[in-house]
Protein backbone atom coordinates (compact mmCIF):
# COMPACT_ATOMS: atom_id res chain seq x y z
CA UNK A 1 0.00 0.00 0.00
CA UNK A 2 1.04 3.39 -1.12
CA UNK A 3 1.53 6.34 1.70
CA UNK A 4 -1.18 8.20 -0.29
CA UNK A 5 -3.40 5.25 -0.42
CA UNK A 6 -3.00 5.76 3.62
CA UNK A 7 -3.93 8.76 3.94
CA UNK A 8 -7.57 8.72 3.66
CA UNK A 9 -7.80 6.28 6.60
CA UNK A 10 -5.80 8.12 8.59
CA UNK A 11 -7.92 11.33 8.08
CA UNK A 12 -10.64 9.75 8.63
CA UNK A 13 -9.30 7.90 11.87
CA UNK A 14 -8.07 11.43 13.36
CA UNK A 15 -11.87 12.81 12.64
CA UNK A 16 -13.78 10.30 14.37
CA UNK A 17 -10.99 9.61 17.18
CA UNK A 18 -10.93 13.71 17.83
CA UNK A 19 -15.11 13.59 17.83
CA UNK A 20 -15.20 10.71 19.45
CA UNK A 21 -12.90 11.71 22.48
CA UNK A 22 -14.64 15.47 22.70
CA UNK A 23 -17.90 13.14 22.99
CA UNK A 24 -16.76 12.13 26.76
CA UNK A 25 -17.74 15.78 27.59
CA UNK A 26 -21.84 15.09 26.48
CA UNK A 27 -22.13 11.29 26.31
CA UNK A 28 -25.02 9.63 25.91
CA UNK A 29 -27.19 9.01 22.50
CA UNK A 30 -26.89 12.72 21.35
CA UNK A 31 -23.01 13.39 21.99
CA UNK A 32 -22.05 9.85 19.96
CA UNK A 33 -24.64 11.10 16.98
CA UNK A 34 -22.49 14.29 16.65
CA UNK A 35 -19.29 12.18 16.90
CA UNK A 36 -20.75 10.08 14.22
CA UNK A 37 -21.57 12.67 11.51
CA UNK A 38 -18.24 13.73 11.66
CA UNK A 39 -16.91 10.32 10.65
CA UNK A 40 -19.52 10.23 7.89
CA UNK A 41 -18.69 13.14 6.68
CA UNK A 42 -14.62 12.43 6.81
CA UNK A 43 -15.30 9.12 5.33
CA UNK A 44 -17.10 10.84 2.01
CA UNK A 45 -14.48 13.67 2.03
CA UNK A 46 -11.67 11.27 2.18
CA UNK A 47 -13.29 8.60 -1.18
CA UNK A 48 -12.60 12.09 -3.46
CA UNK A 49 -15.79 10.75 -5.02
CA UNK A 50 -17.70 13.33 -6.48
CA UNK A 51 -20.60 10.67 -7.04
CA UNK A 52 -20.61 10.59 -2.77
CA UNK A 53 -20.34 14.25 -2.18
CA UNK A 54 -24.59 14.52 -3.19
CA UNK A 55 -25.33 11.71 -0.27
CA UNK A 56 -23.14 13.45 2.59
CA UNK A 57 -25.46 14.47 4.34
CA UNK A 58 -27.13 10.93 4.17
CA UNK A 59 -24.20 9.60 5.03
CA UNK A 60 -23.53 11.54 8.28
CA UNK A 61 -26.95 10.57 9.55
CA UNK A 62 -26.43 6.66 8.69
CA UNK A 63 -22.96 7.27 10.64
CA UNK A 64 -25.16 10.09 13.44
CA UNK A 65 -28.01 7.39 14.35
CA UNK A 66 -25.62 4.08 13.64
CA UNK A 67 -22.92 5.16 16.60
CA UNK A 68 -25.96 7.55 18.20
CA UNK A 69 -28.02 4.29 18.94
CA UNK A 70 -25.02 2.76 20.54
CA UNK A 71 -24.38 5.21 22.59
CA UNK A 72 -27.69 3.86 24.78
CA UNK A 73 -25.51 1.15 26.29
CA UNK A 74 -23.71 1.45 29.54
CA UNK A 75 -20.41 0.52 29.79
CA UNK A 76 -19.30 2.11 33.47
CA UNK A 77 -19.02 -0.96 35.03
CA UNK A 78 -17.45 -3.54 32.22
CA UNK A 79 -14.67 -0.29 32.43
CA UNK A 80 -14.16 -1.25 36.06
CA UNK A 81 -14.09 -5.16 35.43
CA UNK A 82 -11.21 -4.58 33.19
CA UNK A 83 -9.89 -2.88 36.21
CA UNK A 84 -9.36 -6.07 38.15
CA UNK A 85 -6.32 -7.89 39.24
CA UNK A 86 -7.34 -11.05 38.44
CA UNK A 87 -7.62 -12.69 35.45
CA UNK A 88 -11.23 -13.65 35.17
CA UNK A 89 -12.28 -10.54 35.58
CA UNK A 90 -10.20 -8.46 33.97
CA UNK A 91 -10.31 -10.72 30.51
CA UNK A 92 -14.33 -10.66 30.93
CA UNK A 93 -14.12 -6.81 31.16
CA UNK A 94 -11.88 -6.03 28.24
CA UNK A 95 -13.30 -8.86 26.26
CA UNK A 96 -17.23 -7.23 26.65
CA UNK A 97 -15.53 -4.13 26.10
CA UNK A 98 -14.65 -5.48 22.86
CA UNK A 99 -18.28 -6.29 22.33
CA UNK A 100 -19.76 -3.28 23.20
CA UNK A 101 -16.74 -0.88 20.94
CA UNK A 102 -17.72 -3.65 18.19
CA UNK A 103 -21.54 -3.13 18.53
CA UNK A 104 -21.09 0.89 17.79
CA UNK A 105 -19.00 0.07 15.13
CA UNK A 106 -21.50 -2.43 13.48
CA UNK A 107 -24.46 -0.58 13.31
CA UNK A 108 -22.55 2.32 12.21
CA UNK A 109 -20.24 1.02 9.46
CA UNK A 110 -23.25 -0.86 8.29
CA UNK A 111 -25.83 1.96 7.82
CA UNK A 112 -23.38 4.22 6.17
CA UNK A 113 -22.71 0.79 3.68
CA UNK A 114 -25.85 0.89 3.05
CA UNK A 115 -26.10 4.51 2.09
CA UNK A 116 -23.33 3.95 -0.18
CA UNK A 117 -24.55 0.73 -1.73
CA UNK A 118 -28.11 2.44 -2.45
CA UNK A 119 -29.03 2.94 -6.39
CA UNK A 120 -31.85 3.59 -8.48
CA UNK A 121 -31.55 0.20 -9.50
CA UNK A 122 -31.04 -1.73 -6.61
CA UNK A 123 -32.50 0.68 -3.49
CA UNK A 124 -32.30 0.11 -0.10
CA UNK A 125 -35.61 -1.19 1.61
CA UNK A 126 -35.18 1.33 4.50
CA UNK A 127 -38.62 0.19 5.43
CA UNK A 128 -38.30 -3.28 5.66
CA UNK A 129 -34.89 -2.86 7.38
CA UNK A 130 -35.70 -0.44 10.06
CA UNK A 131 -38.25 -3.03 10.96
CA UNK A 132 -36.39 -6.01 11.19
CA UNK A 133 -34.06 -4.47 13.03
CA UNK A 134 -36.57 -3.17 15.47
CA UNK A 135 -37.76 -6.54 16.38
CA UNK A 136 -34.59 -7.54 16.05
CA UNK A 137 -33.44 -5.66 18.93
CA UNK A 138 -36.78 -6.41 21.08
CA UNK A 139 -36.54 -10.11 20.37
CA UNK A 140 -33.17 -10.13 21.71
CA UNK A 141 -33.24 -8.16 24.65
CA UNK A 142 -36.26 -10.42 25.69
CA UNK A 143 -34.37 -13.49 25.17
CA UNK A 144 -31.18 -12.67 26.38
CA UNK A 145 -31.95 -10.56 29.37
CA UNK A 146 -35.93 -11.14 30.22
CA UNK A 147 -35.41 -14.86 29.70
CA UNK A 148 -31.82 -16.30 29.81
CA UNK A 149 -30.98 -13.58 32.36
CA UNK A 150 -27.56 -12.95 31.14
CA UNK A 151 -26.39 -9.13 32.30
CA UNK A 152 -22.96 -7.82 31.22
CA UNK A 153 -23.38 -4.78 33.23
CA UNK A 154 -25.70 -5.48 36.55
CA UNK A 155 -27.25 -3.59 37.80
CA UNK A 156 -27.15 -1.08 34.70
CA UNK A 157 -28.99 -1.15 31.48
CA UNK A 158 -28.59 -4.01 29.51
CA UNK A 159 -29.46 -1.74 26.28
CA UNK A 160 -26.40 -3.52 24.72
CA UNK A 161 -28.95 -7.00 23.90
CA UNK A 162 -31.11 -4.44 21.80
CA UNK A 163 -28.08 -3.02 19.88
CA UNK A 164 -27.17 -6.16 19.26
CA UNK A 165 -30.13 -7.72 17.97
CA UNK A 166 -30.42 -5.07 15.63
CA UNK A 167 -27.02 -5.10 14.28
CA UNK A 168 -27.67 -9.04 13.52
CA UNK A 169 -31.24 -8.51 11.87
CA UNK A 170 -29.20 -5.82 9.71
CA UNK A 171 -26.75 -8.59 9.20
CA UNK A 172 -29.37 -10.76 7.93
CA UNK A 173 -31.00 -8.14 5.70
CA UNK A 174 -27.52 -7.36 3.87
CA UNK A 175 -26.98 -11.05 3.22
CA UNK A 176 -30.26 -11.66 1.68
CA UNK A 177 -29.93 -8.50 -0.53
CA UNK A 178 -26.37 -9.78 -1.19
CA UNK A 179 -25.35 -6.53 -0.02
CA UNK A 180 -21.24 -7.46 0.25
CA UNK A 181 -19.57 -4.08 0.28
CA UNK A 182 -21.84 -2.82 3.24
CA UNK A 183 -21.36 -6.11 4.88
CA UNK A 184 -17.20 -6.18 4.71
CA UNK A 185 -17.89 -2.24 6.37
CA UNK A 186 -19.74 -3.51 9.03
CA UNK A 187 -17.65 -6.28 9.40
CA UNK A 188 -13.96 -3.89 9.85
CA UNK A 189 -15.85 -1.61 11.61
CA UNK A 190 -16.81 -4.26 14.62
CA UNK A 191 -13.13 -5.44 14.67
CA UNK A 192 -11.74 -1.72 14.76
CA UNK A 193 -14.32 -0.88 17.37
CA UNK A 194 -14.13 -3.43 19.57
CA UNK A 195 -10.32 -3.67 19.13
CA UNK A 196 -10.02 0.11 20.00
CA UNK A 197 -12.39 0.04 23.18
CA UNK A 198 -10.82 -3.31 24.55
CA UNK A 199 -7.22 -1.58 24.01
CA UNK A 200 -7.99 1.49 25.01
CA UNK A 201 -9.17 0.13 28.43
CA UNK A 202 -5.81 -1.09 28.54
CA UNK A 203 -4.27 1.93 27.89
CA UNK A 204 -6.32 3.57 30.36
CA UNK A 205 -4.94 1.29 32.83
CA UNK A 206 -1.43 1.48 32.46
CA UNK A 207 -1.96 5.28 32.57
CA UNK A 208 -3.39 5.18 36.12
CA UNK A 209 -0.86 2.53 37.25
CA UNK A 210 2.28 5.01 35.71
CA UNK A 211 0.00 7.73 37.32
CA UNK A 212 0.34 9.96 34.30
CA UNK A 213 -1.44 13.39 35.18
CA UNK A 214 -3.54 12.76 31.87
CA UNK A 215 -7.18 12.55 31.43
CA UNK A 216 -6.57 8.94 30.52
CA UNK A 217 -10.22 7.73 29.88
CA UNK A 218 -10.01 10.30 27.51
CA UNK A 219 -7.01 8.31 25.90
CA UNK A 220 -9.93 5.49 26.00
CA UNK A 221 -12.38 7.40 23.76
CA UNK A 222 -9.72 8.43 21.58
CA UNK A 223 -9.02 4.89 21.17
CA UNK A 224 -12.17 3.65 20.01
CA UNK A 225 -12.62 6.29 17.66
CA UNK A 226 -8.84 6.14 15.94
CA UNK A 227 -9.20 2.57 15.62
CA UNK A 228 -13.13 2.28 14.93
CA UNK A 229 -12.51 5.02 12.08
CA UNK A 230 -9.83 2.74 10.79
CA UNK A 231 -11.86 -0.22 10.14
CA UNK A 232 -14.77 1.61 8.82
CA UNK A 233 -12.36 3.62 6.14
CA UNK A 234 -10.39 0.45 5.14
CA UNK A 235 -14.01 -1.50 4.49
CA UNK A 236 -15.10 1.05 2.81
CA UNK A 237 -11.83 2.01 0.64
CA UNK A 238 -11.50 -1.64 0.08
CA UNK A 239 -14.66 -2.23 -1.56
CA UNK A 240 -16.65 -2.72 -4.30
CA UNK A 241 -19.38 0.43 -4.89
CA UNK A 242 -21.69 1.00 -7.50
CA UNK A 243 -20.22 4.02 -9.83
CA UNK A 244 -23.24 5.57 -11.12
CA UNK A 245 -24.66 8.59 -9.38
CA UNK A 246 -27.79 8.43 -7.59
CA UNK A 247 -30.07 11.51 -7.61
CA UNK A 248 -30.60 12.82 -4.30
CA UNK A 249 -34.15 14.52 -3.19
CA UNK A 250 -34.13 17.94 -2.18
CA UNK A 251 -35.81 17.49 0.46
CA UNK A 252 -33.87 14.07 1.74
CA UNK A 253 -30.82 16.27 1.85
CA UNK A 254 -32.89 18.78 3.96
CA UNK A 255 -34.54 16.82 6.39
CA UNK A 256 -30.79 14.99 6.68
CA UNK A 257 -29.51 18.81 7.77
CA UNK A 258 -32.33 19.98 10.14
CA UNK A 259 -31.65 16.72 12.05
CA UNK A 260 -27.81 17.22 12.02
CA UNK A 261 -27.52 20.83 12.28
CA UNK A 262 -30.48 21.57 14.88
CA UNK A 263 -31.92 18.25 16.40
CA UNK A 264 -29.21 17.07 17.74
CA UNK A 265 -27.13 20.17 18.88
CA UNK A 266 -30.30 20.89 21.01
CA UNK A 267 -30.45 17.72 22.34
CA UNK A 268 -26.81 17.97 23.41
CA UNK A 269 -27.65 21.74 24.74
CA UNK A 270 -30.64 20.68 26.76
CA UNK A 271 -28.70 17.61 28.14
CA UNK A 272 -25.61 19.03 28.93
CA UNK A 273 -25.01 23.17 27.89
CA UNK A 274 -28.13 24.57 29.63
CA UNK A 275 -27.95 26.42 32.52
CA UNK A 276 -28.50 23.88 35.18
CA UNK A 277 -25.93 21.19 33.82
CA UNK A 278 -23.47 24.29 33.86
CA UNK A 279 -23.91 25.16 37.22
CA UNK A 280 -23.30 21.83 38.52
CA UNK A 281 -20.55 21.20 36.28
CA UNK A 282 -17.97 24.33 37.03
CA UNK A 283 -18.96 23.35 40.81
CA UNK A 284 -18.77 25.99 43.62
CA UNK A 285 -16.43 28.82 42.75
CA UNK A 286 -16.59 32.72 42.78
CA UNK A 287 -19.43 34.47 40.70
CA UNK A 288 -20.37 30.53 39.53
CA UNK A 289 -23.80 31.84 38.73
CA UNK A 290 -22.81 34.42 36.34
CA UNK A 291 -20.00 31.90 34.82
CA UNK A 292 -22.65 29.31 34.03
CA UNK A 293 -25.00 32.20 32.85
CA UNK A 294 -22.49 33.48 30.21
CA UNK A 295 -21.40 29.92 29.30
CA UNK A 296 -24.66 28.88 28.46
CA UNK A 297 -25.72 32.32 26.41
CA UNK A 298 -22.26 31.50 24.28
CA UNK A 299 -22.87 28.34 24.07
CA UNK A 300 -26.63 28.83 22.45
CA UNK A 301 -25.16 31.89 20.25
CA UNK A 302 -21.77 29.09 18.78
CA UNK A 303 -24.67 26.10 17.63
CA UNK A 304 -27.26 29.23 16.32
CA UNK A 305 -23.97 30.81 14.53
CA UNK A 306 -23.30 26.87 13.37
CA UNK A 307 -26.67 25.91 12.24
CA UNK A 308 -27.06 29.40 10.31
CA UNK A 309 -23.43 28.80 8.52
CA UNK A 310 -24.19 25.42 7.58
CA UNK A 311 -27.79 26.02 6.56
CA UNK A 312 -26.49 28.64 3.87
CA UNK A 313 -23.24 27.17 2.35
CA UNK A 314 -25.24 23.55 2.24
CA UNK A 315 -28.48 24.68 1.02
CA UNK A 316 -27.11 27.94 -1.75
CA UNK A 317 -26.06 25.40 -4.19
CA UNK A 318 -25.77 21.65 -5.32
CA UNK A 319 -23.45 19.61 -2.67
CA UNK A 320 -19.81 19.45 -3.55
CA UNK A 321 -16.23 18.44 -1.98
CA UNK A 322 -16.11 22.24 -1.07
CA UNK A 323 -19.40 21.73 1.00
CA UNK A 324 -18.45 18.38 2.84
CA UNK A 325 -15.52 20.27 3.64
CA UNK A 326 -17.56 23.24 5.25
CA UNK A 327 -19.94 21.03 7.06
CA UNK A 328 -17.05 18.84 8.49
CA UNK A 329 -15.75 21.62 10.20
CA UNK A 330 -18.24 23.30 11.23
CA UNK A 331 -19.45 20.45 13.03
CA UNK A 332 -15.72 19.61 14.55
CA UNK A 333 -15.07 23.08 15.69
CA UNK A 334 -18.25 24.01 17.38
CA UNK A 335 -18.00 20.35 18.92
CA UNK A 336 -14.97 21.46 20.66
CA UNK A 337 -15.66 25.12 21.60
CA UNK A 338 -18.54 23.92 23.37
CA UNK A 339 -16.62 21.48 24.71
CA UNK A 340 -14.14 23.99 26.35
CA UNK A 341 -17.31 25.93 27.53
CA UNK A 342 -18.56 22.63 29.29
CA UNK A 343 -15.22 22.13 30.66
CA UNK A 344 -14.75 26.02 32.30
CA UNK A 345 -13.13 28.25 29.74
CA UNK A 346 -14.91 30.87 31.15
CA UNK A 347 -13.64 30.15 34.82
CA UNK A 348 -9.99 29.91 33.07
CA UNK A 349 -10.27 26.02 32.79
CA UNK A 350 -8.70 24.74 29.51
CA UNK A 351 -7.21 21.32 30.31
CA UNK A 352 -4.78 19.84 27.88
CA UNK A 353 -6.38 17.42 26.27
CA UNK A 354 -8.71 20.26 24.80
CA UNK A 355 -5.47 21.85 23.07
CA UNK A 356 -4.75 18.17 22.30
CA UNK A 357 -7.99 18.31 20.30
CA UNK A 358 -6.80 21.65 18.35
CA UNK A 359 -4.01 19.60 17.74
CA UNK A 360 -5.72 17.04 16.11
CA UNK A 361 -7.90 19.23 13.63
CA UNK A 362 -4.85 21.16 12.30
CA UNK A 363 -3.17 17.98 11.45
CA UNK A 364 -6.89 16.57 10.29
CA UNK A 365 -6.68 20.36 8.08
CA UNK A 366 -3.15 19.39 6.97
CA UNK A 367 -3.59 15.50 6.11
CA UNK A 368 -6.68 17.26 3.63
CA UNK A 369 -4.38 18.99 1.59
CA UNK A 370 -2.28 15.91 1.09
CA UNK A 371 -4.93 13.72 0.41
CA UNK A 372 -5.60 12.27 -3.47
CA UNK A 373 -8.82 13.24 -5.32
CA UNK A 374 -9.66 9.60 -5.31
CA UNK A 375 -9.10 6.25 -3.29
CA UNK A 376 -6.95 3.99 -5.58
CA UNK A 377 -7.10 0.98 -3.26
CA UNK A 378 -7.79 -2.43 -5.11
CA UNK A 379 -11.35 -3.16 -4.47
CA UNK A 380 -12.41 -6.46 -3.27
CA UNK A 381 -15.57 -7.98 -4.30
CA UNK A 382 -16.09 -11.07 -1.94
CA UNK A 383 -15.95 -10.95 1.94
CA UNK A 384 -12.64 -12.89 2.64
CA UNK A 385 -13.19 -16.68 3.34
CA UNK A 386 -11.55 -16.84 6.39
CA UNK A 387 -13.37 -14.38 8.62
CA UNK A 388 -13.98 -17.18 10.93
CA UNK A 389 -10.57 -16.71 12.39
CA UNK A 390 -11.05 -13.52 12.95
CA UNK A 391 -12.83 -14.33 16.74
CA UNK A 392 -10.28 -16.51 18.02
CA UNK A 393 -7.65 -14.40 17.22
CA UNK A 394 -9.32 -11.44 18.92
CA UNK A 395 -9.86 -13.58 21.97
CA UNK A 396 -6.60 -14.39 21.76
CA UNK A 397 -5.26 -10.46 21.80
CA UNK A 398 -7.98 -9.43 24.61
CA UNK A 399 -6.19 -12.72 26.49
CA UNK A 400 -2.83 -11.08 26.19
CA UNK A 401 -4.38 -7.89 27.27
CA UNK A 402 -5.52 -9.05 30.63
CA UNK A 403 -2.64 -10.76 31.47
CA UNK A 404 -1.09 -8.13 30.70
CA UNK A 405 -2.84 -5.87 33.16
CA UNK A 406 -3.18 -8.27 35.88
CA UNK A 407 0.28 -8.48 35.98
CA UNK A 408 0.85 -4.56 36.30
CA UNK A 409 -1.13 -4.02 39.27
CA UNK A 410 -2.77 -4.25 42.22
CA UNK A 411 -6.33 -3.43 43.61
CA UNK A 412 -6.99 -0.15 41.73
CA UNK A 413 -9.75 2.04 42.56
CA UNK A 414 -12.89 1.58 40.46
CA UNK A 415 -12.28 -1.67 40.28
CA UNK A 416 -15.46 -4.45 40.00
CA UNK A 417 -15.83 -8.10 40.45
CA UNK A 418 -18.42 -9.68 38.36
CA UNK A 419 -17.25 -13.08 39.49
Amino acid sequence: MKINNLLPILFVALCLATAWAIRGQFGHEQGAAWAGAIGGTALVIASGREDWYPKMLLVALASAIGLGAGGMISYGQVVGYGRSDDFLNAYYGLGMLFVIGGLFGLLGGGLVGLVLDSTEEKKVKWGSLMAEMTAGGILCYYFLIQQIGFKMTPPRSEAWAVILGAGMAMIWHMARENRIAPLRVAMFATLGGGLGFAFGNFLQIVGNVLEIPFNMWNVMEYCIGFMGGTGMAYGVFSSKWPHKPTPTKPWCNKAALVFLIVFIPLIVFRESLAYSHMLRRLGASFDVEKIATASTAMAALLLLAMALLLWVKLTAQKLGRSQCVWFLFGLLGTYTAVSYLVSGLLLGNSPINHHLYVLNILAVAYILGKIQMQVKWQQIKTLPENWIWAIPVVLVIVAFLALIAIGIHGELPGANERF
